[in-house]
């Protein structure tokens, strides 16, 4: 598969977000529930998402904020807390005061793209995590990738 990535946008950034306990299987069996809490942040402070896929028991994804904004921690901090907040009690598993924290692994990891060679390695590295983690063959089988949604219109066109 091929994309035609022009020069990223000044305040383009990949983030590696994961939930507390590894090997669980919460963010997809909840994708739902963090679709919308990623629709009501985004409804309250925009960004635009370049790539964004959904493992089990973590997430990877690429936003660009719009210019003159900065503040990713205040995006993820409201994402984790409805996502957590949304669940029942059951699946928050807490043992700790806050339910996102209890939920989510502290912080996230995050790197500003650089330049078009950058920004294709991580929608790349997007692309494949499914594939890397054997869960599928293909990318896009999928079915929590924006890549799935672009593969099908690529065989359309």
């Amino acid at each position: 598969m091929t994309y035609h990535i022009g020069p990223p946008a000044p305040h383009s950034h990949y983030f590696t977000v994961a939930l507390n306990r590894p090997g669980d299987d919460l963010l997809v069996l909840e994708i739902e529930r963090l679709r919308q809490a990623v629709r009501l942040t985004r409804a309250k402070r925009p960004f635009r998402i370049a790539a964004w896929v959904v493992m089990p028991d973590h997430l990877h994804t690429i936003w660009t904020l719009p210019a003159g904004e900065d503040d990713v921690v205040g995006r993820w901090r409201l994402i984790k807390a409805r996502f957590s907040t949304s669940l029942p009690h059951g699946a928050r598993k807490s043992r700790t005061s806050r339910t996102d924290q209890s939920v989510w692994q502290r912080g996230f990891w995050q790197h500003r793209i650089g330049d078009a060679a950058d920004m294709a390695l991580h929608m790349r590295s997007c692309q494949m995590d499914p594939v890397r983690h054997g869960l599928v063959d293909v990318p896009e089988a999928w079915p929590y990738s924006s890549f799935r949604a672009s593969a099908a219109l690529e065989r359309v066109g």
